[in-house]
């Protein structure tokens, strides 16, 4: 408080000892803007006085959220477990195919290149004829070889039996004679066996036939979707070895084929049946050299189920 007083006292003596100096004839000068010293220490604090009774207690207010803060930073990645079990392998699965796409445009046809020109032919001269060789002497005649073995042609089909002839008429029947039974005669005793005649003598062998065509010999039947020669059939399996082993000069063709228009399932079925019967063949005793498996017969002709089996002389082809 008495600094402050100082204070003020200091600045209206300045005031005075200035307005004195001024000539009094000049106006009189603005007055001057205030001047405010620096403050004072702050004094203590007082005592705090009595606290007033606390006062009503207002109602209770809203509650309102406050926006949102900010996001604070993601905390430290924590250690990485230990990796599981790997799964069963799945599926492979192709995909669909995917559509094909649509063709680019053809490129420009380049230009064609000039044609060269041609360069010059040259015919050389014919050279002279040498002359002829001498004839060689003729070679000696070559042996005769030996003659082939005899072809026992098949036993044929055996024909249709002929029709019945119209019978003819009862007979009318006789008077009955008188019947007079004689004695029996004594046995005469048997004649002595007569000399057997010289034998003649063998007649030359002819030349082997030649079956110049695939024909028809003797077929197979097989039951449903079964591929097994039945056992009735055996008889003939033995027939055919014993045919081949006096005609070593024929071939067998074993045809399994069905019609064109069948199914390759069929056709599959048919050669497992062709092969059965093959097989068969060759436990009998047929060599396999002389068997052919393949479509010898005419396929619109071919009845189901059945293998059929062929003739043909050895030097023949299949196309014969």
């Amino acid at each position: 408080m008495k600094l402050h007083l100082l204070c003020t006292a200091g600045v209206a003596m300045f005031a005075m000892a200035c307005s004195s100096a001024q000539p009094v004839a000049q106006s009189p000068a603005p007055a001057p803007a205030a001047f405010m010293g620096p403050a004072g220490y702050q004094g203590p604090a007082g005592p705090v006085g009595p606290q007033g009774a606390a006062g009503a207690r207002g109602a209770v207010g809203e509650v309102m959220a406050g926006p949102a803060g900010p996001e604070g930073p993601a905390g430290p990645v924590g250690p990485q477990g230990p990796a599981g079990a790997a799964g069963i392998a799945g599926a492979v699965v192709a995909g669909a195919r995917g559509m094909t796409g649509p063709a680019g445009p053809a490129g420009a046809q380049g230009e064609v290149g000039a044609t060269g020109t041609q360069g010059p032919s040259i015919i050389g001269s014919v050279g002279p004829m040498g002359p002829a060789g001498p004839i060689g002497a003729q070679g000696q005649a070559g042996a005769t070889g030996i003659q082939g073995p005899t072809l026992t042609g098949p036993n044929g089909p055996v024909g249709r039996g002929g029709e019945a002839g119209i019978q003819g008429g009862s007979g009318e029947t006789g008077a009955t004679g008188a019947a007079t039974a004689g004695n029996a005669g004594a046995i005469g005793s048997a004649g002595g066996p007569g000399l057997q005649g010289a034998r003649g003598p063998i007649g030359a062998q002819g030349v082997a036939g030649v079956v110049n065509r695939w024909t028809p010999y003797r077929d197979f039947r097989f039951g449903y979707d079964q591929t097994n020669v039945q056992a009735s059939d055996q008889s003939t399996v033995t027939e055919i070895a014993a045919y081949m082993a006096k005609n070593p000069s024929l071939q067998l063709g074993i045809d399994g084929s069905v019609n064109p228009n069948d199914s390759p399932s069929n056709q599959d079925l048919s050669n497992r049946r062709a092969t059965a019967v093959a097989d068969a063949l060759v436990q009998a005793g047929v060599p396999a050299s002389q068997m052919q498996i393949g479509p010898f017969a005419n396929p619109q002709a071919r009845q189901d189920r059945q293998v059929e089996v062929l003739l043909s002389t050895r030097s023949h082809s299949r196309a014969e």
